[in-house]
């Protein structure tokens, strides 16, 4: 999540405030290292219970604005939302076998989490990969930690969660803020291979996080133009100019009818009736003649036999690659974009820029360098401090961005992409996510006393009628 929230506020914002985010970044550490300490001995001298109302607190608020989310953007809502819930019902309830039933709960989660992550970068194999197995080897010694009974016979489970989660949080801040003293590129975008582009784009202008918004200018000293409108009721309408994300969902784009294969079909490949796999694609386009569509120059066989091969992230399988031309030419050939998510708020200085350097390597990998993870990228370089410039360069967008649901969303589907490999499923449910955050929509709870107050005028409105 803190690479994320690096993307979203931007190098200039988070230069400008490093020795706030180390302040929270050191508070939250020895917070979260004191609460893990304290619970070893059975016996705590932190109160659980304000921690416990906070988390049924956040979970309401996820739970009241889940409906609004889309695809698998609202099933992770509404996971985070009840799993909230229900765990700070069990701490304040007091029910006798609650830290029981939360500590295999919350064991098995990393255990499922920690064996997915070691297995999925065994099979692709890319840059990292080793790196990915030992947080799952980590993610795995945790859950063995919180199974077992010792030393405090569960009790101490919420205790070592929260602790944990402080720590991490804290120390990842702490990490940031250090470097954000004299960061001058984003390291977030740098690891999606853009390191050579912002060192470039730092020479090139001769300042950092040069910035510009769809219809406003930038702001030389840094944090860029605020958005004249901070709120939005939907999506951008056609006439409006905005960055469109397509998608080609595996289903969709199936040559012959699909098998439904519930989550396979939908964020990994369908296998239609004569055996053939379709994993989908993802193009982005802006306006500017900006289109990022990558695709094998020449069709890759995906047979069954040869599909488990190709998806290692190896030099083996890279394959030369081409940029499509635009929308129009590659919709004619093959057929339109199953679905399209459109965003106001972003930057075309950097896009573009991020365009110019991308487009010089046409290598094609599967799950290295593939269609979604292009896509996704470059949305993170056009979305680089989108945070500030519609919420302001104050503290609030900081805050505004904590209390969003699509953040944790978003860092979970950007994790998986990470992690696994980037599918076109993936990368819309992501760009969904990003476009909440960077175009915020109305809160759950005034959409859903706007819903209220309509019905409430609905109902009166015949009765009024009868009395004249």
């Amino acid at each position: 999540m803190v690479r994320l929230m690096m993307i979203l506020l931007g190098v200039d914002y988070l230069r400008a405030r490093w020795r706030g985010v180390l302040l929270a970044g050191a508070s939250s550490a020895l917070t979260g290292a004191a609460l893990f300490i304290d619970a070893l001995d059975g016996v705590l001298y932190f109160h659980i219970a304000p921690f416990a109302w906070l988390l049924l607190i956040e979970g309401l608020a996820t739970l009241a604005v889940a409906w609004t989310g889309m695809g698998g953007q609202r099933t992770l809502r509404y996971v985070k939302g009840l799993a909230f819930c229900v765990s700070a019902a069990l701490v304040l309830s007091g029910y006798r076998h609650g830290s029981f039933i939360l500590s295999m709960v919350f064991a098995t989660l990393f255990l499922a989490d920690g064996l997915l992550q070691i297995a999925s970068a065994w099979v692709v194999r890319y840059r990292t990969w080793k790196f990915a197995v030992a947080g799952g080897v980590l993610e795995i010694v945790i859950a063995v930690f919180l199974y077992q009974p010792y030393p405090t016979h569960y009790k101490g489970t919420v205790p070592y969660c929260l602790g944990l989660v402080l720590f991490f949080a804290g120390w990842n801040l702490l990490l940031l803020a250090l470097r954000a003293r004299r960061l001058g590129v984003n390291p977030a975008a740098a690891q999606g291979g853009l390191a050579a582009l912002a060192a470039s784009a730092a020479v090139a202008t001769g300042v950092t996080g040069v910035t510009g918004v769809t219809g406003a200018s930038s702001v030389s000293s840094g944090i860029g133009a605020k958005l004249t409108q901070t709120v939005f009721d939907g999506p951008p309408e056609d006439h409006e100019a905005a960055l469109t994300v397509h998608v080609w969902t595996p289903v969709g784009s199936s040559k012959s009818e699909a098998r439904r294969q519930p989550v396979i079909d939908r964020y990994i490949a369908a296998v239609d009736r004569n055996g053939v796999i379709s994993t989908g694609h993802a193009a982005l386009e802006a306006p500017g003649s900006v289109y990022i569509s990558l695709y094998p120059a020449v069709e890759i066989d995906r047979s069954r036999d040869d599909f488990s091969r190709l998806l290692r992230a190896t030099q083996e399988n890279d394959v030369p690659g081409l940029f499509q031309p635009d929308y129009a030419t590659e919709s004619k050939a093959w057929c339109p974009s199953t679905r399209q998510v459109r965003i106001r708020n972003y930057d075309p200085q950097r896009l573009a820029r991020f365009w110019q350097h991308y487009r010089a390597d046409t290598t094609y990998n599967l799950t290295h360098r593939n269609c979604s993870s292009t896509v996704s990228h470059a949305l993170e370089a056009a979305l680089e401090g989108a945070t500030p410039r519609v919420w302001g360069g104050g503290w609030l967008a900081f805050v505004r961005m904590l209390a969003t649901p699509e953040l944790w969303v978003a860092a979970q589907l950007r994790k998986r992409g990470q992690t696994m490999a980037w599918t076109p499923g993936l990368t819309l449910d992501y760009a969904r996510a990003l476009s909440m955050l960077a175009d915020p929509r109305p809160s759950g709870w005034t959409r859903a006393w706007r819903m209220m107050r309509t019905r409430v005028g609905r109902w009166f409105r015949p009765r009024r009628t009868r009395e004249l």
